[in-house]
């Protein structure tokens, strides 16, 4: 009937665990894929959001995201990793349209002069900085370091993190709060 909308109809599928529906989308099961679709987008929307700055090319940036991952679910060696591998698609694509944004000017048409945030000696702190943070995170045990990660920069709540560690809620807590720990003892003298 012309007019009316299409009445979302509960499927199997929709219960069904991430690497199941990874692995059928894979094999060209669009339902599947429509299941990942509906799981994953409102999370990735508010993850572009947050790297973009606004809504305005949030949706483009996920459907875009979308479509690669349905181009490259052949590649995809752990199916229970699909959220997190999700996650990164939507993260790079939004930090490319950040770069496309960009104002593209052409130096000899100024001579302002480059904010104090680049100066060279700012620049070289910084870079200094993230690879002392670097070396502090490779020597962190791996739990410790993947709970940090997801927490601090994928921004993960623990539940989250327990669920896609499959790790205890404790002991995500505890590799976090050893983690923290450890960073800020090593940290210490770029405060």
């Amino acid at each position: 009937m012309p007019g009316k909308v299409r009445e979302q109809v509960a499927s199997p599928l929709d219960a069904a665990a991430d690497h199941v529906l990874a692995d059928r989308a894979a094999d060209g099961d669009l339902r599947a894929f429509e299941v990942l679709v509906r799981r994953y987008g409102p999370l990735m929307r508010v993850y572009a959001t947050r790297v973009l700055g606004s809504t305005d090319e949030t949706d483009d940036v996920v459907q875009e995201s979308f479509i690669t991952a349905w181009q490259q679910l052949g590649t995809l060696d752990d199916g229970k990793a699909v959220k997190s591998w999700l996650m990164r698609i939507v993260g790079r694509k939004s930090i490319d349209r950040l770069r496309a944004r960009r104002p593209h000017v052409n130096i000899d048409d100024t001579d302002a002069p480059a904010p104090e945030s680049h100066a060279p000696h700012v620049l070289a702190e910084v870079e200094s900085e993230t690879e002392a943070l670097a070396r502090v995170l490779a020597a962190l045990p791996v739990d410790q370091r993947r709970c940090w990660t997801l927490r601090e920069l994928a921004e993960y709540s623990y539940g989250d993190i327990a669920v896609e560690l499959n790790l205890p809620l404790s002991t995500v807590r505890g590799l976090l709060a050893r983690a923290r720990k450890t960073l800020l003892r090593q940290m210490e003298d770029w405060r």
